[in-house]
């Protein structure tokens, strides 16, 4: 019982000292983002021929939080990865190890991908639909919280969206999941990302649309990667019977 407690207590003071790192991360990399928060709200900016408005001086201290914090969770995920892979690796195999820890930059690199994308194609493609809806009605204005929470709706859940496919293939390798479990649960994953799209776009059926279809096509990828990785795996471990059944009959 003594040794089960010690085991525990190990394990928590571990766990503290990756939360801390990853907090201690995202603190410095929010620090960097305020400093440079001008620069970046021009950048978001985009092709905008007018300034934004503020309503209170409460607007534009969310602008700069809000900036900051982007720029800070996007600089912690290859760290929290890094440090969350840290505290699993004794209980991995090495063979594990090796292929948890390919998955780390990969998992930077889709997520930034994925913002660049809800940035560049899903978001301009909406917005300039919204306002040539509205062109000859209303005279075109945005307040920064507005502009900025709906830039954000617009890209952010890419950003997540784009790592399923890295998240199947993670936990098909641990054995966690399959392709099958994927395929049965497919009708669920299309009504769920249709409420996620419809949530996170304007209440207008282009606008769900052009955000269901990418996340629906994102789900398929996960499946189909699945799938290449459970039959990889199934033809290892078909080479690894056959290998001991010949060191058996050598035997």
């Amino acid at each position: 019982m003594d040794d089960k407690e010690l085991n525990l207590t190990e394990h928590l003071d571990e766990l503290r000292k990756r939360l801390i790192i990853s907090a201690i991360v995202f603190i410095l990399f929010f620090i960097l983002g305020m400093v440079y928060v001008k620069e970046i709200y021009v950048f978001f900016m985009g092709n905008l021929d007018f300034k934004l408005m503020v309503l209170g001086p409460s607007d534009i201290i969310w602008i700069y939080f809000h900036i900051a914090t982007v720029i800070a969770v996007t600089g912690t995920i290859p760290i929290a990865a890094w440090q969350i892979w840290l505290f699993v690796k004794p209980a991995l195999k090495p063979g594990e190890r090796k292929v948890t820890l390919a998955y780390i930059p990969a998992l930077f690199f889709l997520f930034i991908g994925g913002l660049a994308f809800g940035y560049f194609f899903i978001f301009p493609n909406v917005m300039s639909f919204l306002i040539k809806l509205g062109n000859d009605m209303f005279t075109t204005s945005f307040t920064a919280d507005k502009y900025f929470s709906f830039l954000i709706n617009m890209t952010l859940p890419f950003g997540v969206a784009f790592e399923l496919p890295l998240v199947s293939m993670f936990l098909t390798t641990l054995g966690i999941v399959n392709p099958y479990k994927l395929v049965k649960l497919r009708k669920y994953a299309y009504f769920i990302l249709v409420i996620i799209a419809s949530m996170i776009s304007p209440p207008e059926f282009i606008s769900h649309i052009s955000v269901a279809i990418p996340l629906i096509l994102i789900y398929e990828i996960s499946v189909l990667l699945s799938k290449m990785v459970f039959k990889r795996m199934q033809k290892s471990l078909s080479v690894q019977d056959f290998n001991k059944e010949m060191e058996l009959i050598n035997n």
